[in-house]
């Protein structure tokens, strides 16, 4: 009886062991692009284009892989700043491996309606979109701030158990910015919260020129050179790309600029947006010029 007793103990122990609870830990890419559409900054729409069509090809190639990679969860989404209709291609909405994978692979019921046709389709409707679309200057970190609240761009983490197992699924966020920087927008005098003119450019120069400083100096010397902090529990899981599509104060022909080195525009555009975006708990802000 008493060896019956221990074999029992120990096909329990063993079977407990068995059954342990496994957590997988799984991340992904969200890619959202947000375009300024204002008249100022629709200098050379191809470039933007251009530029898109290289994110869209990293979605493609890195994120879902198709032939190579399964059961992708990654989404691609595109909207510009004056208008909240989203167009997305979003892999994780399929639940189904099987039927992802023929989605993915446009193969099956896919074949002519799997993953590059989508892509096709969200490029067409990106074109259409830089075709139509023209605003007047946009407050574009008001706007920012409110597509990060209340729309559907972002993903946030979840999980799904089959009662033993859990799979923790986590996002990470990137927002491609199309912009030449400037935060300019009318209506300023009734709410110039986050206005970012030539005026305030102007004074963050002077003022560096005055007390021989650099720019990260200057606004660490001056708050009114800042743009005011906000803090949202959803910025610490976003990294912003600024896209920046246009110089000002380049001369494209001769290729001279107004101002110096640690001077121009753009420089002290880029220092301005990077403390905001560091004080206001963003993952990163990377700045990128083309």
């Amino acid at each position: 009886m008493k060896k019956i007793l221990i074999i029992a103990s120990a096909i329990l122990f063993m079977t407990s062991c068995s059954s342990e609870s496994q957590d997988k830990h799984l991340r992904y890419n969200n890619i959202v692009i947000l375009s300024d559409m204002s008249s100022l900054f629709k200098n050379e729409p191809q470039k933007d284009l251009d530029k898109i069509q290289g994110i869209i090809q990293y979605f493609k190639d890195t994120c879902v892989m198709p032939g190579e990679k399964i059961g992708d969860k990654s989404s691609l989404s595109f909207s510009t700043f004056s208008n909240n209709d989203i167009i997305s291609v979003d892999i994780s909405k399929i639940k189904n491996l099987g039927e992802k994978q023929c989605f993915i692979n446009s193969t099956g019921k896919y074949k002519y309606n799997g993953f590059d046709q989508k892509i096709a389709e969200f490029e067409q409707k990106i074109r259409k979109t830089y075709d139509d679309a023209e605003d007047e200057g946009l407050d574009l970190i008001s706007l920012l701030l409110e597509k990060i609240k209340n729309t559907s761009l972002l993903k946030g983490k979840t999980f799904f158990s089959d009662g033993i197992n859990t799979t923790n699924i986590s996002y990470d966020n990137h927002i491609y910015i199309f912009t030449d920087g400037y935060l300019e927008y009318k209506g300023n005098s009734k709410n110039n919260q986050f206005y970012y003119g030539n005026l305030d450019i102007r004074k963050v120069r002077e003022y560096c020129i005055k007390y021989k400083v650099d720019i990260d100096q200057a606004l660490e010397s001056n708050v009114s050179f800042c743009l005011p902090v906000t803090q949202n529990v959803k910025d610490q899981e976003i990294t912003l790309h600024i896209m920046e599509t246009h110089e000002r104060d380049k001369n494209a022909k001769f290729l001279t600029y107004n101002n110096p080195i640690g001077q121009r525009d753009n420089e002290i555009l880029e220092a301005v947006w990077k403390k905001w975006a560091n004080e206001s708990g963003f993952v990163d802000l990377i700045w990128e010029k083309y």
